[in-house]
């Protein structure tokens, strides 16, 4: 048997050595466009600020090493222009030499991946200090084109995973840089109220972020972007574009393959397309999200590997069982570990799943521990099943650790009871006795019961600017630091000799500082008959994160005497 693959990396690598595990005998020719055909493409941003100090740790193996370990055959600099379905052969155009020549296979697997989208609506667009990032050539490119120019301003569009992470190495190396980006946060798969915890990272750190905003042209020293029809000027050195992929299908639509949304190539649960010896895998393909039910691309290179798997295992005659992708990824912003996995809001919304959602900010260890901090939690679930939809977590700790539990939830079908009872590891340097996630599960609860009703975030500025009765339950020493404008100061401790104080004609919303104390003080109330009382999701901890970067960036008044992240 002879496999022709077309592409590296994370989908056509994988494929190939799986094939040759499992077969000894087959024949195997892996063609790549590029210079590398192996390398690291995650780790590219950690080039430009130094964590990876040689280009050469990127390369993860040679052509030599596949010829050498696994006797596969890797042509780089070898582009795929054509196939030829009835010949069962492609046309090969090596580089720079321009030679064609045909390649004939018995099975093709197609794994193009996903280039870089370069809208032509931009001006200068193709300026010498304009850059994508796709492969170790081009993060060399930008590395060279910085270090020869001395270039200091560095304009990032697009605030997804490589955005980001290119502008805090960026950053890290002293460089004034600047985000813009055209959604109203940064990273699109956090729901809102949780990208606001990086967008004050963010700022923090020094990056100048502009959000609802469009770049529309490029000149050698600047960027020109709209935000509600009206332009303004970034000084810009140097513009990487991160905008987003598309999916590289044109060899698959130019052979006569079924093509799906978005231009991805569609395939079976075997990875097969519409002809049955060819098979596609990784960035370029149509993958089953087994949530929202509903086909959709998924850029990651985890899934990519599996699918490489898969499809190896089906060419190989090994049956495969394709039960979707939910979602997972994570990334690191400055201090901040942001994880996220299964369905944000907008893609419940959209599925059409009635839902709600638990926030919770509680200490990630013990709280004696000395590196012990606040984590963002927030777990979405099906109403009225509790079945687990996604969850999102931010902080300066294991962040990862605790998604990651989410997920396996979600793949098992888990509801927030199998959560309230998962039984998880246990040490103070490394969480608490009721974790993070049972924490969760147990607020979902709460709330699935209609044992507490709750205010969201988003409703919170409203409250105050109404004049609703707002009781803060902190102690007076935490309400002086700084509190919500219009609310009064009951401290729990004195909660039951100043009761009376509380209206019973009126809805009361109360919040502490991560809503638990708060939570006891709604207890305490509905327990002497109060039956109008509303727990403030994620307390003044949540609403200072909330209300902060549009309160600086806006100069709207604030509903906070002053803010307070402790």
């Amino acid at each position: 048997m002879k496999v022709v693959i077309v592409g590296g990396v994370a989908g056509g690598a994988s494929a190939a050595a799986r094939i040759r595990r499992l077969d000894a005998q087959a024949e195997i020719v892996v063609f790549e466009r590029g210079r590398h055909v192996s390398f690291s493409n995650c780790a590219l941003p950690y080039y430009l600020g130094g964590a990876v100090e040689d280009s050469e740790d990127l390369i993860m193996m040679t052509p030599e090493d596949f010829r050498e370990r696994h006797n596969i055959d890797v042509r780089t600099e070898s582009a795929v222009v054509e196939i030829q379905r009835e010949e069962k052969a492609v046309v090969v155009q090596e580089s720079p030499s321009g030679r064609r020549y045909t390649e004939h296979y018995d099975k093709l697997i197609l794994a193009p991946g996903a280039s870089p989208i370069v809208p032509k609506s931009i001006a200068g667009s193709g300026g010498e200090n304009v850059f994508t990032i796709r492969n170790v050539t081009d993060i060399c490119a930008v590395k060279d084109y910085i270090d020869r120019t001395g270039a200091e301003n560095i304009v990032v569009a697009g605030a997804g995973f490589v955005g980001l992470e290119v502008a805090e190495n960026l950053r890290l190396l002293g460089k004034q840089v600047s985000i813009v980006e055209g959604l109203d946060q940064v990273m699109a798969p956090f729901d809102y109220d949780m990208a606001q915890f990086l967008h004050r990272e963010l700022l923090e750190q020094g990056i100048q972020l502009y959000l609802s905003s469009m770049v529309t042209a490029i000149s050698p020293k600047a960027v020109t972007a709209v935000r509600d029809g009206v332009p303004f000027e970034v000084p810009a050195d140097v513009v990487i574009l991160s905008i987003g992929v598309a999916p590289e299908s044109a060899l698959a639509a130019q052979a006569g393959l079924e093509l799906g949304g978005r231009g991805s190539i569609r395939v079976n649960h075997n990875y097969q397309t519409s002809d049955p010896d060819i098979y596609a895998v990784g960035d370029a393909v149509e993958s089953f999200n087994r949530l929202g039910r509903c086909y959709g691309g998924l850029a990651l290179a985890g899934p990519a590997q599996r699918q490489a798997r898969a499809a190896a295992d089906h060419i190989c005659g090994m049956t495969h069982n394709n039960k979707g992708y939910i979602g997972s990824s994570c990334i690191r912003v400055f201090e901040q570990n942001a994880a996220v996995t299964g369905m944000n809001e907008k893609a419940i919304l959209k599925a059409g799943i009635p839902y709600d959602a638990a926030l919770v900010l509680p200490f990630d260890k013990v709280s004696i521990m000395p590196d012990c901090h606040y984590m963002a939690f927030k777990l979405l679930f099906e109403v009225p099943t509790g079945r687990i939809l996604g969850a999102q977590a931010i902080g300066r700790g294991d962040v990862v650790r605790r998604i990651d539990v989410i997920a396996a939830m979600i793949t098992i079908g888990g509801t927030l009871e199998d959560l309230k009872e998962l039984e998880l590891c246990y040490a103070p340097v490394y969480g608490t006795a009721k974790d993070v996630v049972n924490q969760a599960a147990l607020v979902g609860l709460n709330l699935l019961y209609n044992r507490v009703r709750q205010v969201r975030l988003g409703g919170v500025r409203e409250l105050v600017e109404s004049g609703a009765c707002i009781v803060d339950v902190r102690e007076a020493e935490e309400y002086q630091q700084g509190h919500l404008k219009t609310a009064i100061n009951i401290p729990l401790s004195q909660l039951r000799e100043r009761m009376e104080e509380i209206p019973r004609d009126r809805p009361v919303y109360l919040h502490c500082r991560t809503s638990q104390r708060s939570y006891y003080a709604l207890c305490e109330l509905q327990g002497n008959g109060y039956r109008n009382v509303y727990n403030i999701s994620g307390s003044f901890l949540g609403i200072c994160n909330y209300e902060y970067f549009n309160d600086v960036t806006t100069g709207r008044e604030p509903i906070v005497t002053a803010y307070n992240f402790n």
